[in-house]
């Protein structure tokens, strides 16, 4: 039985900048034979749910209004990958795109739906710590090899 820590969005929880969750069902059927760690860096950040959306511009995190809220992302991103640490799970599945999350693109920072490539705050530090670390858009190719 592996221990798995996942985006708290894909595990039904509301916790989105929108007040909803990215619940995925071919992880949920995936980790029901294992033990599932749920956080979220933006929660455990003191963001507020519903929230404003953000995205990464010139290495800061900045909201849709304008406001900048790279403290509140560092330190959730600080926050649950100290869970990582002290809990050391054999994978990490994390939400695509996010500016917390991301592991293989991010949003450009324009608010205009294009992505480049890069990585979420919190996702970075698991990267850098050498975790296994898993796109939710890949479930499909992990869960059957």
């Amino acid at each position: 039985m592996m221990k798995v820590i996942v985006s708290a969005c894909l595990a039904g929880d509301n916790c989105k900048y929108n007040g909803g969750n990215n619940i995925n069902q071919k992880m949920m059927d995936f980790l029901k034979s294992h033990e599932m760690l749920k956080v979220c860096p933006e929660v455990l950040g003191g963001l507020p749910t519903p929230r404003p959306s953000a995205e990464i511009v010139d290495g800061k995190v900045i909201n849709t209004e304008g406001k900048n809220i790279t403290k509140e992302f560092t330190l959730g991103a600080q926050k649950a990958f100290e869970i990582v640490q002290k809990e050391k799970p054999d994978l990490i599945i994390l939400q695509s795109r996010s500016p917390s999350c991301g592991i293989k693109q991010i949003y450009d920072g324009t608010f205009s739906g294009n992505k480049i490539p890069g990585h979420g705050l919190f996702a970075e530090l698991c990267i850098k710590a050498g975790y296994k670390v898993l796109d939710i858009e890949d479930i499909d190719y992990f869960s059957h090899n």
